[in-house]
């Protein structure tokens, strides 16, 4: 299904047929990404006294429980809901719709001090403005080529298959994003970030949450959200990009479930995209 979509005056043409899927299929039943320690994601078949949800043993139907918990079980989109008073819901903030996105792949550097985080623990990486800026001007040499976006995807190096059942642990910290880059994001109208990461701050800053706190517009240790906070932007954690899904740019449909909570599981799906 061949479309052409108009950004304002830009025009992208792409083929909603050519779906790739940014999520990682979670294994109830066998191995899963998890991260922060938390409980796996687990199903159990519903039981009564003269029922049983299970066809395997000897049930009409399958009808299962689920447990899980978006923030360190998989792919998961959440909003400013996560850091405020407030029970803000995913799906109150994203009301569905297409983005334009860029796809990139940057190799996290060893952390520095860095205003306004202390000297980080030997060994933490961490994402710089730097790489972010080099990576997109490898697909547009200047910002004025760029496409009007309000999406990027970070994928980084190394990038295998090991990331689909990964148990990432609270220390030595994973990867993270600077403080720095997260202000390049939102300089630059980034208002979706999709990131394999399992977070964009590091597992232990003694709940600063610098990174976040700033991609949402919040003031630091606010549990409020201000006038002018960034309502409406998502941060996607746990994605998987396969290597064979290249750099460049996408129309992205974000897909998640009407649950009135803080963070979902999610499904960011990508359609390739060509300037017209």
């Amino acid at each position: 299904m061949h479309a052409v979509i108009h950004y304002g005056s830009t025009e992208v043409a792409t083929d909603f047929a050519d779906a790739l899927s940014l999520a990682v299929p979670l294994d109830f039943d066998g191995p899963q990404p998890n991260a922060f320690g938390l409980r796996h994601a687990t199903a159990r078949a519903v039981e009564t006294a003269d029922f049983v949800g299970d066809t395997r043993r000897g049930g009409a139907i399958n009808c299962e429980e689920l447990s899980l918990t978006p923030h360190g079980n998989g792919t998961h989109t959440e909003c400013i809901g996560h850091l405020t008073t407030e029970r803000i819901a995913v799906s109150e903030v994203l009301h569905g719709g297409l983005f334009l996105a860029a796809l990139v792949t940057v190799r996290p550097t060893p952390a520095v001090a860095q205003d306004p985080y202390p000297a980080p623990p030997p060994g933490d990486r961490w994402i710089t403005r730097q790489a972010l800026s080099t990576a997109l001007e490898e697909l547009w040499p200047t910002p004025a080529a760029r496409p009007p976006l309000s999406g990027l995807i970070v994928r980084t190096l190394p990038n295998d298959a090991d990331k689909l059942t990964r148990t990432y642990p609270v220390e030595p910290s994973p990867a993270y994003f600077s403080a720095d880059a997260v202000d390049f994001l939102v300089e630059n109208g980034i208002d979706h970030l999709v990131t394999d990461l399992p977070s964009l701050d590091r597992s232990v800053d003694g709940g600063a949450l610098v990174a976040h706190r700033r991609f949402w517009g919040m003031s630091e240790a606010s549990r409020l959200a201000g006038g002018g906070a960034r309502h409406h932007a998502t941060i996607t954690e746990l994605a998987f990009i396969a290597p064979t899904v290249r750099d460049g740019l996408y129309v992205m449909n974000l897909q998640v479930p009407a649950f009135l909570t803080d963070a979902v599981p999610s499904r960011p799906l990508v359609y390739p995209a060509r300037l017209r």
